[in-house]
Parts: structure tokens; C-alpha cells; sequence
């Protein structure tokens, strides 16, 4: 599958909460596994499955970030989706960086270089 991102999407490893309203309007929240980040999206594992198109809220420890469901898959551990941001907002490092974080292309840089 080709890659269509033009941004380059960081590896990471964090809690965060996210919330949402279900079909009902009551609104839910759960925490979620923050397993990789760009200025524009991310990709959570969460234990249960949220409607594409819903829009979310992440939180985290200093601010949050809102978004919309692009995709749900559920893979043998877990429901993965794929959080767009809304129009304006952006992940930036400063103000949120994970507990842990690393750039793939440091791995190609790496083999480049040995």
C-alpha cells in the first residue's frame, strides 16, 4: 500500500484520554494508547470501536486536541483509529510531546551512515 501522507508520522507511546459523544449523545470517554503522531493526525488503540466520523477530543496533560474518526479497524489486540485533526489544529512538540517518541527515518539515516 502506498503511503499518501505528506507528513512524516512519529512512532510513540502514551496514555491519553479521548472523549466523544456515542449515538445516543451521551458523552463517553476511555483512555487510548497514542501509538503514532503527525502535525495533522494520529493513530489510537482502544479497546472498543468509535463510529467513523465521530468527532473526538484527545487530552492529554497540558491542553487537548480535536479531531475526527477517519478509520476503525480492530486488529488482535484492539480496535486501531485514526484521528484527523479538526482545520487549525496542529500537534506540536512544545506543547505535547509523548512519553515516548522516535522518527522512523532515523532508522534510514542510520543504515545510510554505517
Amino acid at each position: 500500500m502506498k503511503e499518501r501522507r505528506s507528513e512524516t508520522r512519529l512512532l510513540c507511546a502514551d496514555l491519553v484520554e479521548v472523549e466523544w459523544k456515542d449515538k445516543t449523545g451521551r458523552r463517553r470517554r476511555s483512555v487510548a494508547n497514542l501509538e503514532d503522531i503527525s502535525k495533522s493526525g494520529a493513530c489510537l488503540q482502544l479497546d472498543l470501536a468509535i463510529p467513523l466520523k465521530t468527532p473526538v477530543r484527545i487530552r492529554y496533560e497540558r491542553g487537548d486536541l480535536d479531531g475526527m474518526v477517519r478509520y476503525c479497524v480492530y486488529r488482535e489486540i484492539g480496535y486501531f483509529l485514526g484521528i484527523e485533526f479538526e482545520p487549525g489544529q496542529k500537534w506540536n512538540e512544545r506543547t505535547f510531546r509523548p512519553l515516548h517518541l522516535f522518527d522512523p527515518r532515523r532508522l534510514t539515516q542510520q543504515s545510510e551512515n554505517s
